[in-house]
Formats: structure tokens, sequence, C-alpha cells
């Protein structure tokens, strides 16, 4: 179990990061890629991913943020983006068109809408990784095999 702690740190570090970050920089894209993004480097190697690098170099902030929720968690849209009290907030649903107040969104927030943007990233990043941890955790439980019969005699 020591990998998923050491992965909770992880995310916990880059989500950090990009909580204290002033402004989206190239070197912070590229720690969230390398640090919690599974599908983006294979995307990167058979060139699918090309876009995120060239919106990058053209310092498109925003649009290389949902470039990103969208090859690498393509089951998640953004439901709001709003602006309240200095800060932009953003939420992250895989079910955009329930309810708000039924709706499990994941919410970041920054004074900068990529920022925020790549907060709700992180955290949606990391609920996909506990729910595909629990899942492994489920499956790997064996169940009895099929041909155990009960022999008690209760007579």
């Amino acid at each position: 179990m020591a990998f998923a702690a050491d992965y909770a740190v992880l995310f916990d570090r880059i989500g950090e990061e990009v909580r204290s970050a002033p402004e989206p920089a190239p070197d912070l894209f590229a720690k969230i890629i390398a640090g919690v993004c599974t599908r983006i480097p294979v995307l990167s190697r058979s060139g699918k991913a090309g876009m995120i690098d060239r919106l990058i170099e053209c310092q498109a902030w925003t649009d290389a943020a949902l470039a990103l929720i969208e090859l690498e968690l393509p089951a998640w849209r953004v439901r709001r983006l709003v602006y309240e009290d200095g800060e932009w907030l953003c939420s992250l649903s895989r079910q955009p068109n329930l309810p708000l107040e039924i709706d499990d969104t994941v919410d970041g927030s920054h004074q900068v809408v990529p920022l925020a943007i790549l907060s709700a990233f992180v955290e949606a990043r990391r609920r996909a990784s506990i729910s595909r941890e629990t899942v492994a955790a489920a499956t790997r439980q064996s169940s009895a095999p099929a041909g155990i019969v009960c022999c008690d005699n209760f007579a």
C-alpha cells in the first residue's frame, strides 16, 4: 500500500504547486503531465497529444488546460466556470446534466482561470486514481471455487 500513499503525496504536492503558482508556466504543465497523467504520455508517443504542446508554446493556457482534461479524463466535463469574490471557480463533473445539488463535482479555485481549471483537473485525476484503486482491490478478492459443496448433516 506504500504505492498508494506515495501517489497521494504526489497529488498533494502537485495540487499545492498549482494553488501557489502566480501564473501558468510550461514547467507547471510539464510537472502535471509527468506526475499525474497516464494517458497523455501514451498519446504523445502516437502524436495525438501534440496539440497540448502547441497550445503551451503559444501560451494559450486556458485552451491547454481544457485540452488536458479532454485527453486525460474524457468522461469529465467542465460543469461551471464562474468568477466570484476575486477568484475563479471551476467545477468538473462526470454527469453535467444532473441538477447541481445532487451532482458529485470536483472543484478548483484560483485567481487565474487556467490555474483554477488545472486545480480542478488535479482533483478529478486524484478521484479517478482512487476509484481505480478501489476497483482493483475489489477485483483482487477471489470468490470460492465453483465446485465446493457443503457436506454437513443438519438433520
